[in-house]
């Protein structure tokens, strides 16, 4: 892990180029096909023909990063599992036996667990990246999370684990998460970066009855009332974030400067976005929204990022499952562009003018 990179640095991303947009929609218009007919595909096409500022785009080593942390809320309760499950399913993720890692085989996904903070000493593992900033954060309801130097920290971290893919040829990206308790961390996050109510960002996250639901909503309307409001990205991630969360943010920021077309996963590693996108706003021009979440909350923050999701599937899981999913539509965007036919090429008539 690395903290070299200025802040200055880690939060340059430049908006997308639009120099390409013609060339592309006009290779994609004169395919054999009435026009606008692969509907989103199109739209995927030429956004990752503009990100690889090509007008043949490619996938090219596909990657998954999974976040591993604890959360100090969940000391207050907020959730219907024990904190021990965070680190008992990244053992299940390095063993091979997570969703996760059935859909990036099935996918052709590489995928990376990273140890950003779990409460665990793990044996060193040849699939771990263990860069731990600690074994979970404070307890949001009664202190902040982190310190502005542990969120930089993590953010930096994020950022450098993309830098390393980027280094091995990866062009597209995704990132899930693991951690006990983070739905709280994501909700409170939500609500403070997009000025919503947090009763409308809350859910049942891993399973909650109705009063469990009803106690979450009211211990994380207490922990915001506890803290200053405030609309600084960094307090805001310092004061409810996760190291997973943090390390997230940092990541998509890292992504994005590599120009790597990112997959969005679901209502947490949207709410990572909502504070990198806050950081530098640019970061969106290269996020593609894998699926809409059954999380109550998600279909709001894409309505706040103007998002069309790929898939709606009702997923809950995190992990990266639904941006894992979309691999395949990516894939198909890139076929069309360089395998289908133009109607001169083919000898087709186009419609009459």
């Amino acid at each position: 892990m690395t903290t070299s990179l200025s802040l200055s640095e880690l939060f340059d991303v430049k908006p997308l180029e639009q120099t390409l947009r013609a060339d592309l929609q006009r290779i994609i218009d004169l395919k054999t096909k009435p026009p606008g007919s692969l509907g989103q595909l199109e739209t995927l096409a030429r956004q990752m023909g503009m990100i690889q500022r090509t007008t043949k785009p490619t996938i090219t080593r596909p990657a998954m990063i999974v976040f591993a942390a604890d959360h100090g809320i969940a000391n207050a309760g907020v959730s219907p599992y024990p904190q021990a499950v965070t680190a008992q399913m990244v053992l299940n993720f390095l063993a091979g036996g997570a969703a996760i890692n059935a859909f990036s085989r099935v996918a052709g996904v590489e995928l990376e667990v990273v140890n950003a903070g779990v409460a665990h000493d793990f044996a060193p593992h040849e699939k771990l990246v263990d860069i731990a900033l600690g074994k979970g954060t404070r307890n949001f309801a009664q202190e902040p999370a982190m310190t502005r130097d542990e969120a930089l920290a993590a953010l930096r971290a994020g950022a450098q684990r993309v830098r390393h893919h980027a280094a091995l040829g990866t062009n597209v990206i995704g990132f899930g998460e693991m951690g006990i308790a983070n739905t709280s961390s994501a909700a409170c996050l939500m609500s403070r970066l997009c000025g919503v109510p947090i009763d409308d960002c809350v859910g049942r996250g891993t399973g909650l009855d109705d009063a469990g639901l009803a106690k979450k909503r009211n211990v994380l309307a207490a922990a915001l009332a506890h803290h200053p409001a405030s609309n600084d990205p960094l307090e805001v991630l310092a004061t409810f974030g996760g190291f997973e969360i943090a390390m997230m943010a940092g990541a998509y920021l890292g992504a994005a400067q590599a120009r790597m077309t990112i997959l969005v996963d679901g209502f947490i590693a949207t709410a990572a976005l909502l504070v990198a996108d806050a950081l530098s706003p640019a970061v969106r021009d290269y996020c593609v929204f894998a699926h809409a979440s059954n999380e109550a909350g998600h279909r709001r923050m894409l309505d706040h990022f103007g998002a069309v999701p790929l898939l709606a599937l009702d997923l809950r899981l995190g992990e990266g499952t639904g941006a894992a999913l979309a691999v395949p539509l990516l894939r198909a965007a890139v076929a069309f562009v360089d395998e289908m036919a133009s109607f001169e090429s083919a000898g087709v008539s186009q419609r009459d003018a």
